[in-house]
């Protein structure tokens, strides 16, 4: 009986110390994140990047915002997708002027 209270309170413990290690990370990666921001935004703007990248694979993964529409069929119109991030990526949304 004694065994069984001492692992309960082992557990106990146990959770309440990763509970307390999840709490400090969440506030320091706000705390480092805050302070970072803006010498990320500096060397961005510093280097002239248009877009984060995802992938390195092809065009279109690497930047989605900056593809164009037939960058994935640039081999053949109804290829299979060589490149596994092209799979993972949602077409990018495209507004061809059908306003109601």
């Amino acid at each position: 009986m004694i065994k069984s209270k001492i692992f309960i309170a082992f557990t106990l413990v146990e959770v309440l110390i990763l509970f307390a290690l999840y709490s400090y990370s969440l506030y320091d990666r706000q705390v480092n994140w805050l302070r970072e921001l803006p010498a990320k935004r500096q060397l961005v703007s510093h280097l002239g990047l248009t877009d984060f990248a995802i992938w390195t694979e092809a065009r279109y993964t690497r930047h989605p915002s900056q593809a164009d529409f037939f960058s994935p069929f640039q081999d053949f119109p109804l290829s299979l997708e060589h490149f596994p991030a092209g799979s993972v990526i949602a077409p990018p949304m495209r507004n061809f002027g059908d306003s109601p």
